[in-house]
């Protein structure tokens, strides 16, 4: 198991029960300390999500306008799907999409 401390804004926590924080045990494949955010997503939308989940996630990533930040840097920069992440890890969704 990983233990995440996930944060949902920009709207996103509406998602997932109108909570903002959740820490979280993950648990991983067999033999690993460690899971990729592309797992914690995947993870996020079977056990947290309440509903809609097209909002959220788009095939194995979230979708388009999601920032994703990983102990405060995004996630482009360590992998995107593939970044690892390890017990204590803070990783923050924020929609950048909003209605008008």
């Amino acid at each position: 198991m990983v233990r995440v401390h996930i944060e949902f804004s920009g709207g996103l926590e509406l998602l997932f029960g109108n909570q903002k924080e959740h820490d979280v045990d993950v648990p991983v494949q067999d033999g690993q300390q460690e899971l990729t955010a592309g797992q914690l997503i995947a993870w996020a939308r079977d056990n947290m999500l309440r509903e809609r989940p097209e909002l959220f996630v788009k095939g194995s990533s979230v979708r388009p306008g999601i920032l994703v930040l990983i102990n405060e840097a995004d996630w482009e920069l360590s992998g995107a799907t593939e970044s690892l992440i390890g017990d204590g890890d803070h990783v923050v969704f924020i929609s950048t999409l909003h209605g008008g």
